[in-house]
């Protein structure tokens, strides 16, 4: 069907010059003729150009010319692409419409931004939320939201992980703002009102905090009772057991209520925590101890020193973290392993790390570690007495002090947890002493890759 058209004018284009030429042989000058010929034909196909050119000019609306042979195939074609193409802008421009409709039903706030953080487009929710209009168009983001957390996070790399912020144009509300990647060169940014599962997380706290504190009370009363029942010599000696692991169990539930406040006043505590000298050395030493004290601890339990520094912050939460470091790992580690604990600084900060030989932790449960009541082994735990909270303490005991946690394991070879403090939380220079009771002291910093910053976990 293509070539036909093609043929016609091939057809033709013979026919004019075998005509001229016939005219030349019966009138004479047949090259004239044929001259003459050819510029008549180009001249007609000018022509058609000119109409052709005309009627794209007013835009293709009306319906293709009558005109001979290829030129009524160029404006059927034409034609019809046009009207493709007509068709494709209404659709897109009907998808566009409903996309704007959906978004502006969402009840998050949702702001388009250019590569320069201009704001290109805003849905009606984030006029309630960020207080933004259609008229700031072309305005900063940053200019509009004043949060500092906000502007130092936009400005330093983005919103890939999200910031919480109180709504600029509601000020009992609060904002979980993240930015994604969004068509050519362009930015997504949401704001989710998180006010209710705030709300949620107080009445939580609140109840598990008045809840242990409650119950704190009659488990003292019971453990009383227990404590005189075991110290009388006249108790019957079938009771004696069930006696035994009665007091026993509510010494297991009397840890978990502590353990259940320690992290109500970590949770419900300032964000950041005060900044009092603590000598982590003494302290380091004087868990050595303990630790060396108790019953079925390692037969080797090591102290490495590289640091004389101490920390700035909270030393009941410092020695929280480390008694509840050094107690997992002589949980885990068998008598005949090693325990060993090293202080350190560098020109990152300050680092402390407890190694263990014990069972080792599966990679898996690595990222899980830090959560309430989460029990790698449960049956194992429960055997042991832990409550579960150990390590979600040393969690916020960290965040309040801007550090962060890493943890290595490997099943059957043992756990390495390192505690990774700032360097504006140290309270002197650090000076490097010698080792003692331990390895050469020649190790170098993990990878901040490797750390898990709980400054932005919930």
């Amino acid at each position: 069907m293509k070539s036909r058209p093609w043929a016609y004018v091939l057809v033709r284009l013979v026919l004019i010059i075998g005509a001229a030429v016939g005219a030349g042989l019966i009138f004479g000058y047949p090259l004239a003729w044929v001259l003459g010929s050819l510029i008549a034909y180009l001249g007609w196909h000018l022509y058609h150009l000119y109409l052709l050119e005309r009627w794209l000019r007013i835009g293709g609306r009306q319906p293709p010319r009558d005109a001979p042979g290829i030129w009524g195939t160029v404006y059927a074609e034409l034609y019809h692409l046009r009207s493709r193409h007509r068709e494709r802008k209404k659709r897109l421009s009907r998808l566009v419409k409903e996309f704007r409709k959906s978004t502006k039903a969402l009840p998050d706030a949702i702001v388009v931004l250019n590569a320069d953080h201009e704001i290109a487009w805003v849905n009606r929710s984030a006029g309630d939320l960020l207080g933004l209009t259609k008229g700031d168009r072309g305005q900063p983001v940053d200019n509009l939201i004043r949060d500092p957390v906000f502007v130092d996070r936009l400005r330093s790399g983005g919103l890939s992980r999200p910031v919480r912020i109180q709504s600029p144009a509601q000020r009992d509300v609060s904002l979980m703002l993240q930015e994604f990647p969004y068509g050519k060169r362009q930015r997504l940014l949401i704001g989710k009102n998180v006010t209710a599962e705030e709300r949620l997380e107080k009445v939580r706290r609140s109840f598990v905090a008045n809840a242990s504190h409650e119950l704190r009370s009659p488990l003292t009363v019971v453990s009383g009772y227990l404590e005189s029942l075991i110290e009388d010599d006249e108790l019957p000696e079938g009771w004696r057991d069930p006696v035994l692991e009665m007091g026993k169990q509510t010494g297991r539930m009397h840890a978990i209520i502590e353990d259940l406040l320690t992290l109500s006043r970590l949770e419900t505590a300032e964000a950041e925590a005060e900044r009092e000298p603590v000598d982590v050395a003494g302290m380091l030493a004087l868990v050595r101890k303990d630790a060396r004290s108790s019953s079925g601890s390692p037969c080797s339990m090591e102290l490495q020193l590289d640091c004389s520094s101490g920390l700035l912050g909270a030393e009941s939460e410092i020695y929280s973290v480390i008694s509840n470091l050094v107690s997992n790992a002589l949980k885990y580690t068998p008598p005949e392993g090693t325990v060993a604990m090293r202080w350190w600084c560098d020109d990152l900060g300050a680092h402390f790390s407890v190694t263990d030989t014990g069972v080792g932790i599966p990679a898996e449960a690595i990222p899980r570690l830090t959560e309430r009541f989460y029990r790698v082994d449960k049956g194992r735990e429960r055997s042991s007495g832990g409550t579960g909270l150990g390590l979600a303490i040393v969690k916020h005991a960290l965040q309040r002090h801007g550090a962060g946690l890493e943890i290595e394991s490997e099943l059957g070879a043992g756990s390495r947890f390192v505690c990774h403090f700032p360097k504006d939380r140290l309270a002197l220079e650090c000076a490097s002493g010698d080792a003692q009771d331990g390895p050469d002291s020649d190790q170098e910093t993990p990878d901040a890759d490797n750390v898990l910053p709980f400054r932005n976990m919930s």
